[in-house]
């Protein structure tokens, strides 16, 4: 064989062994998946942690906070593994007394999506004028990060899906809050908390950022993992979640697991799954633009 031979034949076996790369990076880029970042929070360094979604083949993080490094660091990082930050958790307290320098951070990470994550029990309120009440103040919120040229988002637990007369306390909040506030609904917790996910979906049709895509194991299950499972998994019925997801226009899908004992495993698992079942018309549109 001369070398002009030699050299194309190499070329050929690389070719072969990066079309899965290749294709993981295409699926990838073309599906709405993200990672929460808290799901790896014991997964080895920041670096390693972006590694896992990387090699998952998911493009796409939901970072916790500043993750601890500054802006620059971070940005050099997600740009080392062809990530982009879709949207960051911001606790409130943050929001109230910080917003310049929050939103300082993620623009310069390249991110538009403030989300809060989590209400501390002494902020969570305890009746209806209160869910209201916070309502308001998080619409005032989202309207001064709209003017930055961002959004606010809110995302539950199942403490919000207390029902006070027929209505949520996740309802309340929202009506109060107005149009400029989206909504990451966490699909685990809305069925813990009693509640039928996609009927959940239908209520917040049209501002649903996102959701937490996550399973509840089955009763007495994974007690050492919090009781959750991949997605795909566990009890919650996918095939009718995904189309009400699809149909509530839902933006991204974010694999999260609260306690996982393989993170890697749960990421790679719950992205394997969602590629495979999210309609791939709405996977390609859904993200066009954003």
């Amino acid at each position: 064989m001369n070398i002009a031979a030699r050299r194309a034949a190499t070329l050929a076996l690389l070719l072969l062994a990066a079309l899965p790369a290749l294709a993981r990076d295409s699926t990838g880029s073309q599906a709405p998946i993200a990672v929460q970042m808290y799901t790896l929070r014991n997964a080895g360094s920041l670096d390693q942690q972006l590694k896992i979604v990387h090699d998952a083949g998911v493009r796409a993080v939901e970072t916790v906070g500043t993750q601890d490094v500054s802006a620059a660091e971070l940005k050099q990082l997600l740009d080392r593994y062809s990530i982009k930050a879709i949207s960051s958790h911001v606790q409130l307290a943050e929001l109230r007394s910080g917003l310049d320098g929050v939103v300082a951070f993620n623009r310069a990470i390249g991110n538009t999506t403030l989300v809060v994550p989590y209400l501390a029990e002494k902020e969570r309120p305890t009746d209806a004028a209160g869910w209201s009440a916070l309502g308001q103040e998080l619409g005032q919120i989202a309207k001064q990060v709209q003017a930055k040229g961002m959004r606010l988002a809110y995302h539950n637990h199942d403490f919000e899906l207390v029902d006070f007369n027929g209505r949520t306390g996740l309802e309340l909040l929202f009506a109060a809050a107005g149009p400029d506030l989206q909504t990451e609904l966490d699909l685990a917790w809305v069925a813990r908390a009693g509640l039928d996910p996609a009927v959940m979906l239908g209520k917040f049709r049209g501002h649903v950022f996102a959701v937490h895509a996550k399973d509840n194991a089955d009763k007495g299950q994974a007690e050492d993992e919090g009781g959750f499972a991949a997605v795909g998994q566990g009890v919650l019925d996918w095939n009718t979640i995904l189309p009400a997801a699809a149909a509530a226009d839902v933006q991204w899908y974010i694999i999260e697991h609260d306690q996982p004992s393989d993170p890697a495993k749960i990421i790679r698992t719950g992205a394997d799954y969602l590629r495979e079942h999210l309609n791939p018309t709405v996977s390609a549109g859904a993200n066009a633009g954003r």
